[in-house]
């Protein structure tokens, strides 16, 4: 590559990781070979399920984005935090009583469910994170006591049940919140004027006011990568991308499995 970039940010499930939800050792081998270069993992995930993947990378001091841009952290600051207001909160609990679906609640590093669930603990198998069981009446009081929301919410349930969940909340809260379908089974909920295009520019300003958009390399592979990938330097689709995001990604690389991200990283220097 001609070009000379100098951060690059990563989308971790189906982008980062292999099939086995791990890095690989080709990936890490690249990651520490180009250490001068930050290296920023960028997730809809908590922190907590970012961290281990860090210690494994040998960059503990490198920034985290979660929650999808709602929470930046740089060396245990807090440079930008974005929550859903409880209101909003209320009224997606409302719409899904009666019904089978499963409402995780993320403020920074906790994560309640009210109960070990088989989505719950297939969260756990992803991420390698352990929730807090609390009714969400309890997580209610404690959150309006002290003054939080949630960086993130997310509905998981039979797919006709989060179909009809996804349009009565797009309709009701379309201008508060984000509606994310990262499965057919999943709604990932984040504030609307979040994503991960802001976060890097946040980041940037705070940070890194050296470095350009242009300088950037993202790696990415669903509907909530597109807009960083359009405006960063170098915006990379893994082969196993959703279509919308290959149309637009400026290069295509091997799929997860096959560590496409450690590929187009072993052309930089």
């Amino acid at each position: 590559m001609c070009m000379t970039y100098k951060l690059i940010c990563s989308d971790i499930d189906g982008t980062l990781l292999n099939k086995d939800k791990e890095l690989s050792t080709a990936t890490i081998r690249e990651i520490k070979r180009l250490s001068h270069i930050p290296f920023v993992l960028i997730s809809s995930r908590m922190p907590k399920a970012m961290r281990h993947l860090q210690h494994e990378l040998g960059n503990t001091d490198a920034p985290i984005i979660a929650y999808n841009g709602g929470l930046i952290l740089h060396k245990n600051k807090t440079i930008q935090s974005t929550v859903i207001d409880l209101s909003i909160l209320e009224s997606i609990i409302n719409h899904c009583k009666n019904t089978s679906i499963h409402i995780s609640l993320y403020h920074h590093d906790e994560w309640f469910v009210p109960s070990l669930d088989y989505w719950a603990n297939r969260e756990i198998n992803n991420t390698k994170v352990h929730p807090e069981k609390k009714s969400y009446k309890n997580v209610l009081e404690t959150w309006k006591r002290e003054k939080k929301g949630a960086h993130k919410i997310m509905c998981m349930g039979e797919e006709h049940e989060i179909d009809f969940l996804y349009h009565t909340l797009e309709k009701e809260h379309d201008e508060d919140i984000i509606l994310y379908r990262s499965k057919s089974t999943y709604i990932e909920i984040s504030h609307r004027s979040i994503s991960k295009k802001t976060a890097i520019e946040t980041l940037i300003n705070y940070s890194y006011p050296n470095i350009a958009m242009q300088e950037v390399i993202a790696f990415g592979d669903n509907y909530n990568d597109i807009e960083m990938l359009k405006a960063v330097g170098l915006g990379v689709a893994v082969e196993n991308a959703n279509e919308e995001v290959l149309k637009i990604a400026k290069r295509v690389t091997d799929t997860n499995k096959n560590d496409g991200v450690a590929k187009i990283l072993s052309e930089l220097s």
